[in-house]
């Protein structure tokens, strides 16, 4: 059986100023601090959530799978 996880890597490329304190909070959670950092996650059900409720303030670089 194999172990691989499926991740997904995110960068920010908006700015939560100006938005709702939850729109900031859902880019903290996800690990993101400012324009252009970077985070490979997990591609799981709470991440992708996560992803579409700030869709306009990050972008999906790179989807596939990693040990």
């Amino acid at each position: 059986m194999s172990d691989k996880k499926r991740m997904i890597k995110v960068r920010q490329i908006g700015s939560p100023i100006r938005r709702s304190k939850k729109q900031g909070l859902y880019l903290k959670s996800l690990g993101l601090r400012h324009i252009g950092s970077e985070r490979e996650l997990e591609s799981n059900r709470s991440v992708l959530a996560l992803i579409k409720k700030v869709g306009h303030l990050v972008k999906v670089v790179s989807e596939g799978e990693s040990v």
